[in-house]
């Protein structure tokens, strides 16, 4: 008579169950073929961001000079513009609007969409600074909202990414790509100050809080970014011409009183914003070809484990194990099942079918002891999970960038205030309490939900 321990159960894996297994890696490489395709799209746009941010500071002393400087800078700029904006619009056409490619995320279109409303109307707002029939400070605020546009498509670009790795550095550059921003921002204001050849305390603070809005960025880029791009940010932080645009700083905040400075000096603040700037390009360089290369990798080595399953699955026969515990998640102890079932010596009843104690540890290696089908199961099932939790502590910067925004536009309908004195209203609280941007964010958005207006602000 055959004992419990000679028992030999043999587990048969339906051909269904073994195509959802390939089904489930082949929609991981299609969701990291696409991510990779938003990645090419992420380098588009930010070359069209830097191409808009030169051509904003240029336009900016040409219209507050009238006319007098900076015409032929101007004209470069808007040419280098518009071949980033060729080099986008060619991409998006291509990855998006084909029928190949019909699983693009509804929320990334839209942004990319409203962004590319504003790129339709760039010739008119040209043509309005060539003829002098805008002011430096409309031009100023309708290069800002396309540069802010485009930054929305890199920041819908982070929050759909599925990768972890990817995902970081999307919030590295998505941080980086503000922070220079702010600082574009800065050269902008700066040039409008020196080139109508005077400051006032209300231009003096939007300086100082745009450049505390760098710092607030630059400082989640750090913790985001791979150690390579800190170390070169360090370098820049470091660099002659942080030192000069230290400098200037400090020279603009003496000027706050109104006193007179000569328009020339535009110039010098120009040249000496834009090398920072430029640098901080470099850096942009940097975080893309990494945001590249580990695309490639991810989409590269997906492709070659769905070989391996493959010729695995095809290598499987029908498995035996011993002691009636055949390799299924029926009986496989870590997996979750009867609540609160605690007691191992009933479960190490339950698996033997007899009351010798078998070690529930013999039973999990005897499960693992060798490349079955279902290791190739719960393999795929333990990496999503995996990711899933790198995931989420990757995408918390993001939370609480839209944690900030929902802050702001609560402030901008209790106080009627635009959305830069609204920032620059949690700015100060949290400089004035000693807290981070995100716990004075998270109060004024508690508040409101409480139905209250009674803002400690």
């Amino acid at each position: 008579m055959q004992t419990n321990h000679e028992i030999t159960a043999t587990t048969h894996y339906s051909d269904a169950t073994k195509r959802f297994l390939l089904a489930a890696k082949r929609a991981e490489i299609t969701v990291l073929e696409q991510l990779s395709s938003n990645c090419r799209i992420v380098i588009s746009v930010r070359n069209m961001v830097h191409a808009l941010q030169r051509e904003r500071g240029a336009t900016n002393i040409y219209l507050a000079s009238k006319g007098d400087r900076f015409a032929g800078q101007r004209a470069t700029h808007i040419e280098a513009s518009c071949e980033a904006e060729s080099m986008l619009r060619s991409q998006l056409k291509s990855l998006y609007l084909t029928d190949s490619h019909d699983t693009a995320n509804p929320r990334l279109l839209s942004s990319i969409t409203l962004a590319l409303q504003g790129i339709d109307y760039l010739p008119v707002l040209r043509e309005q600074a060539k003829n002098l029939t805008l002011s430096p400070l409309d031009s100023t605020r309708a290069y800002c909202r396309l540069v802010a546009g485009l930054l929305t498509v890199i920041f819908e670009a982070a929050d759909i990414a599925s990768d972890p790795v990817i995902t970081r550095l999307l919030v590295a550059l998505f941080n980086f790509m503000q922070g220079k921003e702010y600082a574009g921002q800065e050269r902008a204001w700066g040039a409008i100050g020196f080139a109508e050849t005077h400051f006032d305390k209300r231009l003096c603070d939007k300086l100082s809080a745009l450049q505390h809005a760098q710092q607030h960025h630059f400082t989640v880029f750090n913790e985001f970014a791979r150690t390579c791009h800190k170390e070169a940010y360090e370098l820049l932080d470091d660099s002659p011409a942080a030192h000069d645009i230290s400098q200037l700083r400090k020279m603009i905040a003496q000027l706050a009183d109104g006193s007179p400075i000569a328009a020339e000096i535009s110039e010098v603040w120009f040249d000496v914003a834009t090398r920072r700037i430029d640098a901080m390009q470099e850096i942009e360089n940097k975080l893309t070809d990494s945001l590249t290369k580990e695309a490639q990798t991810k989409v590269s080595n997906a492709h070659h484990e769905m070989k391996n399953h493959q010729r695995l699955i095809e290598s499987f026969t029908d498995e035996h194990a011993q002691d009636g515990s055949p390799l299924t998640m029926l009986f496989d102890p870590s997996m979750p099942g009867l609540v609160e079932d605690s007691d191992l010596s009933l479960l190490q009843h339950d698996m033997t079918g007899s009351g010798k104690n078998t070690d529930i540890s013999e039973q999990t290696q005897t499960l693992s002891a060798h490349r079955s089908f279902y290791d190739l199961l719960r393999g795929q099932a333990q990496y999503i999970e995996d990711m899933s939790r790198e995931l989420d502590e990757a995408k918390r910067a993001i939370t609480e960038h839209k944690l900030v925004d929902r802050a702001k536009l609560i402030l901008m309908q209790q106080f009627q205030l635009n959305e830069n004195d609204a920032y620059r209203k949690l700015q100060k609280q949290a400089m004035n309490e000693h807290k981070k941007l995100t716990d004075i964010a998270a109060t004024v958005v508690e508040i409101s939900n409480r139905g209250s207006r009674d803002f400690p602000l």
